[in-house]
Parts: structure tokens; C-alpha cells; sequence
């Protein structure tokens, strides 16, 4: 049996598990939370409460899949369990993010664009990708672009008018459907290239309030205000003023080429349609 052990089993994580388990794969994933180990089980994954001896999964585990946030010291899994590195597991996946490419002023990055992140999440991200290189494992790396999907998409705000557009010239992000994300992963299960590095994101990247604009256009209501970035920077969480401090394209080629991805949201517009499809339905 094909056995996921998922460290850290998020939003990203379960989207692939629903991919696996109706193909009879084992899954265990990790998490701090009572309440979340009870709707793992609901899912059909083994729940593993953390901190917790990860020997026997370890043991188990054919495929690997880290999506925990790191720290300044980086990776806290590999931190606390070393013995992650002895691990006999035919494929290791590490969720990271295209934060790792720092401010390029809006033009394009691919996977062999040096590394020089401006923030300190795109910081810790540099220095748990190294330290899950140096286990010697079958690593393999993806750099994820912005994630909407069920539950993750702009639409609440915008039906209750809290959102708004936010306006900083030249600014451009790029974005990932999370269903993408995990049949990127599936591809590389099915074809693993240990070392390899994946810029997961779609055809389009593109300024954050044109997104805005089209959920409200595909609720039928009209646009939310317009409102410049100095003004909302000093109310900002750290990690939307971290997004808004680096603009870039990044080109997505590698999944496509290698691992012979064909996005099921190439871009937005149909991702946003079908998640209000599914509110709807």
C-alpha cells in the first residue's frame, strides 16, 4: 500500500488526499488541533495529534509531504525529528512559495532565478528548502504562488462589502487554484525527479484588484471602492504587506513540460466560476 505521511496536513495537503485515498493510498497527517483530528478522520486520514512519536509512520511512510510554516531556524518537523532523514520514503514533496524570488518589479521569474527573498517569510522558506535538500532524501520543491479554492476565494467579502480594491501601480501577483496544487503534486508522485524545484501558479498573473472586480462583476454587483495602498499599508497584517512589497510573474513551464500538467484553472476567471459555481450548487 502507498502510504502519505502529510506533516502538517493543510489546506493544500487535503486537497491531494482527495486525489489519493479513492485510489486506496494510506494517509497520516499531522496537527496540533483536537477538532481538526476529528474532520481528518471524517476524510478518511489517519490523524496523528503533534507533538507525537512520529517512529511508526515514519516507518510506514512511502511518500512524505511537508506544508508546515517554518521559523527562523528553520523547518520545525526536521528540527524536532531528525531521524526524518533516515527515512525510506520514495518521494518527498516541500510546499514552499514563490516569496522565495523576492521583488522583481513586476518582471518574470522561473525556477532558476536566484533566490533573494525580502521578507522573513520568504527568508525561513530559503532555509527550510536547504535543510530538506541536505537530508539527502528524494526532495522535491514547490514554490507556490497566492492559494484561493472552496472556502479561500473573495466573494464573502465581497457580498458583505468589506472588500475593496486595492491600488498599487505595477503591482502583479500570481495565483494557484488549490485543486492545481494537488494534481501538480499527483504528477510528481507519478513521476518524480528528486532535486527538482516547481513554480506552482497559473497562465495569469495579474494586479489583485482586477480579481476584485470580476467577483463582484460574476455576483452581479458593482465594483468594491477603489482605495491606494499607502492608505491601508499601516493596517495590514505582515504577511498581506509582505505580498504587496514584491511584485513578479512567474512562469510556470517546469509543471507543464515535465511533469505534463494541464491546469484545471488556467486562469481566474475560471477558477472564480466554478468556486461560485460550487457555493451556489
Amino acid at each position: 500500500m502507498s502510504t502519505l505521511l502529510s506533516l502538517g496536513h493543510g489546506y493544500s495537503a487535503r486537497a491531494l488526499a482527495r486525489r489519493l485515498l479513492p485510489q486506496g493510498w494510506r494517509i497520516i497527517g499531522t496537527t496540533r488541533s483536537p477538532a481538526r483530528a476529528d474532520s481528518f478522520l471524517r476524510e478518511g486520514v489517519e490523524p496523528l495529534l503533534w507533538p507525537a512519536d512520529l517512529g511508526p509512520a515514519l516507518d510506514a511512510a512511502t511518500h512524505i509531504l511537508c506544508s508546515a510554516a517554518p521559523d527562523a531556524k528553520g523547518d520545525p518537523f526536521l528540527l524536532a525529528v531528525p531521524a526524518i532523514a533516515q527515512a525510506k520514503a520514495v518521494w518527498v514533496g516541500y510546499l514552499s512559495t514563490t516569496g522565495v524570488y523576492g521583488d522583481h518589479h513586476g518582471a518574470w521569474v522561473d525556477e532558476e532565478t536566484p533566490l533573494t527573498p525580502q521578507s522573513d517569510r520568504g527568508r525561513q522558506r530559503v532555509i527550510a528548502e536547504a535543510q530538506w535538500r541536505a537530508t539527502g532524501l528524494p526532495v522535491h520543491i514547490f514554490r507556490l504562488a497566492g492559494i484561493y479554492g472552496p472556502g479561500r476565494g473573495p466573494f464573502e467579502k465581497v457580498r458583505d462589502g468589506t472588500a475593496r480594491r486595492i491600488i498599487k501601480p505595477g503591482q502583479v501577483f500570481s495565483r494557484i487554484h488549490v485543486d492545481d496544487i494537488a494534481q501538480v503534486l499527483e504528477a510528481s508522485i507519478r513521476r518524480p525527479h528528486p532535486g527538482a524545484a516547481y513554480n506552482v501558479c497559473d497562465d495569469n498573473p495579474c494586479p489583485p484588484e482586477e480579481v476584485i472586480a470580476h467577483a463582484a462583476h460574476l455576483l452581479g454587483l458593482p465594483d468594491p471602492p477603489a482605495v491606494p495602498f499607502a492608505e491601508v499599508e499601516p493596517t495590514m497584517t505582515p504577511m498581506a504587506r509582505g505580498f504587496y512589497s514584491e511584485s513578479k510573474r512567474v512562469r510556470n513551464h517546469r509543471i507543464k513540460d515535465e511533469l505534463g500538467v494541464r491546469l484545471l484553472y488556467p486562469d481566474y476567471p475560471e477558477g472564480l466560476a466554478a468556486l461560485l459555481a460550487e457555493d451556489r450548487g
